[in-house]
């Protein structure tokens, strides 16, 4: 089975990557951030992608609706530190088929990826719990500009990575503060990653 590790913490990605060639089938391409990801997934076809949620370049979850917009065959389970409850829902909704913490034994890992391999869905019981919590208000794009804001861009350097006008980049932020009844932008993108939104 051809996986393809997205995992852009160093160690935790040659652990990860170490522990599951011990599996007679399993053959692993890692990348270091979700751009990295995405450049190999363009290239080669790969059986899975286990990927960690927030990366440079692009999540875990992007990679996902990447490989559903696109149709690809490449089933995804997700790893996260983070239990937060508007992951659980986005990756779903993107076509994830696995989700569990890191902290899981690298058993519980390996039989997630089988089961995900056979068309089930396998996801941590205590972030399913956590995920029944609020819905998220926020639509793509202003998850798009609350995320470039948060990295320091100005208006206009999130309206041209967006290709979009100036006027619509800040209709987006100041949407996206108001749905989070955020104090400006910042405190914004704040609440949405505390909540998984982002």
């Amino acid at each position: 089975m051809n996986i393809l590790l997205a995992e852009d913490q160093a160690m935790i990605r040659t652990a990860l990557a170490s522990l599951l060639q011990l599996e007679a089938d399993f053959q692993v391409t890692a990348a270091a951030d979700g751009s990295a990801a995405l450049k190999l997934l363009k290239q080669q076809p790969f059986d899975l992608l286990l990927s960690d949620i927030e990366m440079p370049g692009l999540s875990g979850i992007e990679l996902a609706q990447y490989i559903q917009q696109q149709q690809l065959d490449t089933k995804v389970v997700i790893i996260t530190t983070f239990g937060r409850a508007g992951y659980v829902k986005r990756a779903m909704d993107a076509g994830v088929g696995g989700f569990l913490l890191k902290d899981a034994p690298v058993e519980q890992l390996v039989q997630a990826i089988q089961q995900v391999m056979a068309g089930k869905k396998v996801v941590d019981s205590e972030l399913l719990l956590n995920s029944l919590g609020e819905q998220d208000p926020l639509s793509d794009k202003e998850r798009q500009a609350l995320r470039l804001a948060a990295d320091g861009k100005s208006t206009s350097e999130i309206a041209t990575a967006l290709y979009i006008a100036e006027g619509t980049a800040r209709n987006y932020l100041s949407e996206a503060i108001s749905k989070l009844h955020a104090a400006n932008r910042i405190d914004a993108a704040r609440i949405a990653r505390q909540k998984g939104w982002l």
